[in-house]
């Protein structure tokens, strides 16, 4: 299937027609037919979904994952977080009498986004309702967050950081498409290891923070915080990477539809997580300064 958006379409992807025949059989853009990169997993979880199979179970089938399903989708929930996050810096107070409520509703806001992504990822189905809910709640965490930021510790630098994430996702996109970025079961194991200590790094600074005073464990001030962040944001760069090669394989191999709304899910988190980094190294190296 052909996407009319210019930087996300694929070359190879044939289209079912309304018959449910297959005009061709879609192939990952860079691989032969039936081939794999080296140390990949042996196969796509939506493998098998657009197999022609008796008519009247084509007839009664989901229409098929496009790559402007997941553009469109993707676009509702980044906008969601987006108008949550302006929402919450028009609308909360950020003077001095009002920072310690604003980061109230905001910690409390990103523990509920925190409960609907743990739903939703427990769940063997999208729910659109989920994944808005999570992009609302979310946003006002990002907007209290970047609005005292902007105001008391680096004014202008919620652009700069906008705009860095936006560097780091056409990066990795133009990366991924020139295949500079293979995306190997080794690469995701590397990932997904790396990931679990960042957090766990993560948590064990916050309890020092909270229960023992002082600076934790230096992740927020210096050098080292800055390095942490920027560990944080080449796994983020990992991340989409791997949500890039989700989608390739869910379009290439006809999954339905509504699935869409899981790359969306998947490429808002990751999204999200740059920013905050992109946010936090850009504001130590201007306290620095």
């Amino acid at each position: 299937m052909r996407s009319s958006n210019p930087i996300l379409s694929r070359r190879g992807f044939s289209r079912i027609d309304a018959r449910g025949a297959e005009a061709a059989r879609p192939r990952s853009v860079g691989l032969s037919a039936g081939a794999q990169w080296p140390g990949d997993h042996p196969g796509s979880p939506y493998a098998g979904f657009d197999d022609p199979g008796p008519a009247e179970d084509v007839s009664a089938g989901s229409t098929p994952m496009t790559l402007d399903d997941v553009v469109v989708r993707t676009a509702a929930s980044l906008g969601t977080v987006a108008l949550a996050a302006v929402l919450s810096w028009t609308l909360l107070p950020v003077d001095e009498t009002g920072v310690a409520r604003s980061y109230a509703i905001a910690v409390g806001c990103a523990l509920v986004a925190f409960v609907l992504s743990l739903v939703q990822t427990s769940r063997r189905s999208p729910s659109p309702a989920l994944i808005l809910g999570y992009a609302a709640f979310e946003g006002v965490f990002v907007g209290v967050l970047s609005e005292v930021t902007s105001t008391y510790i680096a004014p202008g630098v919620v652009v700069q950081a906008v705009l860095g994430t936006l560097t780091v996702f056409a990066g990795v996109l133009i990366a991924y498409r020139m295949r500079w970025i293979r995306v190997t079961a080794r690469f995701s194991g590397f990932v997904l290891a790396a990931a679990t200590g960042f957090v766990l790094l993560t948590v064990a600074d916050l309890l020092f923070s909270a229960f023992g005073g002082g600076n934790g464990l230096g992740f927020d001030s210096g050098g080292l915080g800055i390095a942490f962040g920027v560990v944080g944001i080449v796994l983020g760069a990992c991340f989409l990477a791997l949500d890039f090669r989700q989608v390739e394989d869910a379009v290439a191999d006809g999954a339905p539809r509504e699935e869409a709304w899981l790359a969306a899910f998947g490429l808002t988190l990751t999204l999200v997580w740059i920013y905050l980094e992109v946010l936090r190294v850009l504001t130590l190296l201007r306290g620095d300064d």
